[in-house]
Parts: C-alpha cells; sequence; structure tokens
C-alpha cells in the first residue's frame, strides 16, 4: 500500500469550504494510513472564477489543518498544453472527433432557436450521439480545420456499453453508454474542459484512488470513459456522503457563507486538531463509541469502510461561530481546550493574549508560574481561544468590561453589597495586610503558607465568618465579589479566583464603584 497516491484538488473560486476540507482530511488520512502520498492540486482553470485571493486562503485553511502535501503543488493551468495535447492525439486516433457547431452568442437568436427546437424534437427520447459532424469524413473535417473554422473537439462515445467501476464506499456503479453525451473535450478557444484536464492530470500526478464527494460520481462515469479512450486503467474510486445544513438542505458557500469557510473558524479561536477531529467524524467513524481522537489516532484508525453512504448534517447556529454552543464542533473544542496538556495549550493562548495586547514578557519569566496556574484555572469553562482574552481578561488587565446580566443578577439584585464587599475588602486587608508587601504573584498560592497568607483556606473562614455577621447567603457574597473582580457571572471556584487575583487586585476590585455605576448607565 505503500505506493498509494491521492490527491485533493480544490477549484481557487472561494475560500476552503467545510466539505473540502473533510475531502482533504480524509485523502491525508488515507495516505498516512497507507504510507502513501498526499498531494495537491489546484484547479484553477476556471480562468473568468479563479482568483489569487482564493488560492492563498485555500492554502491557508490547509496550513491551519495541518495538510502538507508530499510533493509540490500542481497548478491545473499549467499543464494546459499536455490536456490539448491529449484531445489531439484522441482525435487522431479516431476516438474524438470536431464539432463545427457555430457557438451561439446571446445576440445569435437563429442559432439559439435552432438548437431549442432541436432540444424540442427529441424530447424524452434525447439521442446523445446526434450530433451532424459525428461521422463527419477525416478528410472533410481536417479541411474545414484547415480553412480556419472554429471547431470544439468531442470525445466519440461508443453506443452500446456500459461503464463500471466498484466504488469503495457506495458499491458497484454502472451506467450505460447511451446515457452520456459526446463529451466536449476542447473547447472552440482551445481551452481544455475539466473532466478531460482531471484525467489528464491524474494519469500524470500516478494517482491511485481519487476521493472525492459524491456530487462527482457522474463525472466519475465521463472520465472513465476518457480512461478507457486514452488506454490506461482508471484509478480506485471513493465518493463521500455530502455534508448538509441543519435543515437538510445544501450546506453552501452562497446561502451560509462564512460558516462554510475554514478561515472563519481559525479566526474565532477554534484550535485546529479540535477541529480536524470533529471534521473526521462528519461521515466516517471507527465503529466504537468514541468521539475524542489525536492525528496520529485518527491516521491509525482510518479506513475507507469506515465512511458512511448517508449524508451528514453539520449542525450550527447562524451568528458568531463563538456562541455556537450547541454545536458539536465548538463542544469539541472546549474538550480540548479543557484537557490538553498545559503545554501544548500556551502557545496557542500566547498569540490570542498578544494580539488584544493583554501578553507580557513576564508571563515566561518572573511570572511564569501564576501564568501557567492562571491559564489552568481559567480553560475549565472556555469554549475557543478567543475566550482567554474577552472571558479572561480580568485575569491580565484591569480594563475589562462588566457584563450587564451578571451585574443585573449579583450586584443590584442585593443592593446592600455595594456596602458590603466595600467592607469584605477591609476585613482582608486586615487579616491579610502584610501581603501587601509582598509582589503581587508572591501574595497568593507561591508563598510559604502561613496564617495572614491570601490563600483559598484562609480566604474560605474570613468569608465566611463576614457572610455569618451580614446574616446572607455565601453565594450572595460570592457571587457579587465574582462580578467585581471578573465582570462575568460564572467561573471557577471563587475562592481560587480571589487568591489568582491577588490581595491587592482584590481590594481594589472590591472598592470600585464602576460596575454599580456601569449599570445606572445602562
Amino acid at each position: 500500500m505503500s505506493d498509494v497516491r491521492v490527491r485533493f484538488a480544490p477549484s481557487p473560486t472561494g475560500y476552503l469550504h467545510i466539505g473540502s476540507a473533510r475531502t482533504a482530511l480524509f485523502n491525508y488520512l488515507y495516505a498516512r494510513h497507507t504510507g502513501g502520498k498526499f498531494l495537491l492540486r489546484i484547479e484553477d482553470t476556471d480562468l473568468a472564477r479563479s482568483t489569487e485571493e482564493s488560492t492563498n486562503s485555500i492554502l491557508e485553511g490547509l496550513k491551519w489543518l495541518g495538510f502538507a502535501p508530499d510533493e509540490e503543488i500542481v497548478f491545473q493551468s499549467n499543464n494546459a498544453d499536455k490536456h490539448r495535447a491529449a484531445a489531439m492525439k484522441l482525435l487522431e486516433d479516431g476516438k474524438a472527433y470536431r464539432d463545427f457547431t457555430p457557438k451561439a452568442e446571446p445576440s445569435d437568436a437563429n442559432v439559439k432557436d435552432a438548437i431549442k427546437e432541436r432540444a424540442r424534437a427529441q424530447g424524452g427520447d434525447k439521442n446523445m450521439r446526434d450530433n451532424e459532424y459525428r461521422d463527419l469524413s477525416k478528410d472533410e473535417s481536417d479541411a474545414r480545420a484547415a480553412s480556419g473554422e472554429p471547431f470544439a473537439i468531442r470525445l466519440k462515445v461508443p453506443d452500446a456499453g456500459k461503464t463500471s467501476f466498484e466504488d469503495q464506499v457506495y458499491g458497484p456503479q454502472e451506467r450505460d453508454y447511451a446515457e452520456t453525451e459526446d463529451l466536449v473535450l476542447l473547447r472552440s478557444d482551445g481551452h481544455p474542459l475539466y473532466n478531460l484536464a482531471v484525467v489528464c492530470d491524474d494519469i500524470e500526478m500516478q494517482i491511485t484512488h481519487v476521493i472525492r464527494g459524491q456530487d462527482h460520481l457522474t463525472n466519475t462515469h465521463k472520465q472513465i470513459l476518457i480512461y478507457e479512450a486514452l488506454g490506461v486503467t482508471p484509478p480506485t474510486f471513493a465518493h463521500l456522503p455530502l455534508i448538509m445544513a441543519p435543515n437538510k438542505g445544501k450546506l453552501s458557500k452562497r446561502k451560509h457563507g462564512e460558516v462554510v469557510s475554514m478561515t472563519t473558524y481559525r479566526d474565532a479561536g477554534f484550535i485546529a486538531a479540535a477541529f480536524r477531529n470533529f471534521l473526521a467524524l462528519l461521515g466516517w467513524s471507527a465503529g466504537e463509541e468514541r468521539e475524542i481522537y489525536s492525528l496520529d489516532e485518527l491516521v491509525e484508525e482510518f479506513s475507507l469502510d469506515g465512511i458512511h453512504r448517508s449524508n451528514a448534517v453539520f449542525n450550527f447556529t447562524e451568528g458568531d461561530p463563538r456562541k455556537w454552543t450547541d454545536d458539536k464542533a465548538i463542544w469539541m473544542n472546549a474538550e480540548y481546550i479543557r484537557t490538553m496538556p498545559l503545554g501544548e495549550l500556551i502557545p496557542f493562548v500566547k498569540p490570542e493574549l498578544n494580539a488584544a495586547k493583554l501578553w507580557r514578557d513576564e508571563y515566561e519569566d518572573d511570572d511564569k508560574e501564576w501564568f501557567e496556574n492562571t491559564i489552568n484555572l481559567i480553560r475549565q469553562r472556555f469554549f475557543t481561544l478567543k475566550d482567554f482574552s474577552s472571558q479572561g481578561r480580568a485575569y491580565f488587565s484591569e480594563d475589562f468590561d462588566f457584563d450587564a446580566a451578571a451585574v443585573e443578577k449579583n450586584l443590584k439584585k442585593f443592593p446592600d453589597l455595594k456596602t458590603w464587599l466595600p467592607e469584605l475588602a477591609t476585613r482582608f486587608e486586615v487579616e491579610f495586610g502584610d501581603a501587601l508587601q509582598k509582589p503581587a504573584r508572591e501574595q497568593g498560592r507561591n508563598t510559604q503558607h502561613s496564617n495572614k497568607t491570601f490563600t483559598e483556606e484562609n480566604i474560605e473562614t474570613v468569608v465566611k465568618a463576614f457572610t455569618e455577621e451580614k446574616g446572607t447567603k455565601l453565594g450572595v457574597i460570592m457571587n457579587g465579589a465574582r462580578t467585581l473582580l471578573t465582570g462575568v457571572a460564572v467561573g471557577p471556584s471563587m475562592l481560587s479566583v480571589f487568591e489568582t487575583i491577588g490581595l491587592e487586585r482584590t481590594l481594589m476590585r472590591l472598592r470600585s464603584q464602576m460596575a454599580w455605576n456601569q449599570s445606572n448607565e445602562t
């Protein structure tokens, strides 16, 4: 199986679609599982729609997902001369013919009407071989071409027989020749068409397995005809189930926009490993009750036998991808953030904090232990990397916002907190004032514990006593303090939050009136 050669062949007419990304993944996994080669071909022959911007977007998406080709990238447009040569060879061998049918221009009503009339006359019994130039003699065809008359080149599909192949997902596939028209190989302007270009490139690249979407099944029958005409054994085919929208409709760039783009998820703070994992389970399974796989595990488990025949559904909610909390992709991303080794997570967090101007070099030096403990604490409830700079902002800066709902629920609902929380700050100052003489990083868990250290155990004793004095519930004090210290309503254990924020910042925030004033303004 080390001779396996697969290719991912996107058209650069837009960004990397989620369906295309899954196709790339399945090709990549199959190549790695078999010890073969994963190749990349950019099918840029649609000159009117192909753009450099789209090519770059596709390459960025593949780079983010980690799918590096094993050989130099092939650009299909560079092979146009070879495609034309193949068409001319088929013409010379009598397996193709020149079609001199005039091209119908928008203003050429007579030609267009003639084409429509012929289609109406054929009705439901359309003859796929009904072309007056199909049996034109070679001498006349050569003479008309030599005179400068424009022509297309069509494959002369045999009258009787059928194309057949064993699809690795959908099983035996057959189609009568009579159901396929004589394929256009070259347009009258010499431009090679898709099916010819794909076959020629796959032959030259020595592709052994073509793994692509089920929507290409019809093209496969056409391409097999070209393989047969060229005298080449076709590769093995495996067609993938489609990925549908939540309503079971087509998942399209036009209708669903950036929801289907890979760069959307990268820019929204998804971890590539998590999204790879999610993509793998859209239409494939290893036959076990399991959902989290590393890339190495996916490579080991992957097989074409595990690909489903039924279409997959990509469930999502329109809007900001960071809010798609009901979607499996966001759940899986949260699982990765919560469970991946801290040493692997921090390199993703650093650029996010850098972009938000929250990073300090001390996090890799004097404050390294505090920083690592903080990331480990706050990641438990985060869904994307963006959460570290938004929900987690209060741990790294004094410039953070207060969630209006949290202020309403945890502060305004209990007016006494406006005086109680500053009083709690004073109590902390009395109990732990000695800690203020130390650097912030030494005020909490990094110090030798004593009765005067601002640590969870000692904080809990003070807060419980304070709560009893006020005759209220512990949750009232803790939730109010959480909103003042972090700006949000939920998060890690509040005792851990106190200790992590540190005594100095805790005192300042408990005494601050900013949240109360902001709630009045809103």
